[in-house]
């Protein structure tokens, strides 16, 4: 885990910006902590939004389409996916990223990608933004989400 090089986050106005953050129900405190670190960041810069949980990381996609179709300006996915000892973790990641991205270019709208895709617990329990954590991707991802959505918005002069 590097996080170096890692953008600043904070700092951004985006009231009138309305955010759903879909986050999966596997790996509990990961989860949670990755959950509060974008709330933090959706409320210090003022967006509106609300959180709805799915139960993995291969349910975020649809759920993120949903939440565009219900005008929704911006979308914070947060998962977990931990290797285990079968191929399974590699279909769950590439189908979980496949699909977020797919979703973000037929809406034309960003989607925060705060899927951790891990070899271990402790490597998400350093990311989640908790206490002792070393890096906090929920924060990033709502913050990455936010500023696309801004850049989109200028972009289109609204």
């Amino acid at each position: 885990m590097s996080g170096a090089g890692a953008p600043e986050t904070g700092g951004i106005d985006a009231t009138g910006t309305h955010v759903v953050v879909v986050a999966g129900t596997w790996h509990d405190t990961i989860t949670n902590g990755l959950i509060a670190g974008a709330q933090r960041v959706l409320d210090a810069a003022g967006a509106t939004h609300r959180l709805v949980r799915v139960p993995g990381s291969f349910e975020l996609a649809v759920a993120a389409q949903a939440a565009f179709a219900g005008g929704a300006d911006a979308v914070v996915a947060l998962g977990v996916i931990i290797r285990g000892g079968t191929p399974h973790f590699e279909y769950v990641s590439a189908a979980t990223t496949d699909g977020l991205t797919r979703v973000a270019l037929d809406a034309g709208r960003p989607v925060g990608f705060g899927v951790l895709t891990l070899d271990d617990e402790q490597q998400g329990l350093d990311r989640a933004g908790l206490p002792g954590s070393r890096e906090d991707k929920g924060a990033e991802a709502a913050d990455a989400a936010l500023r696309t959505a801004l850049v989109i918005r200028e972009l289109r002069g609204a």
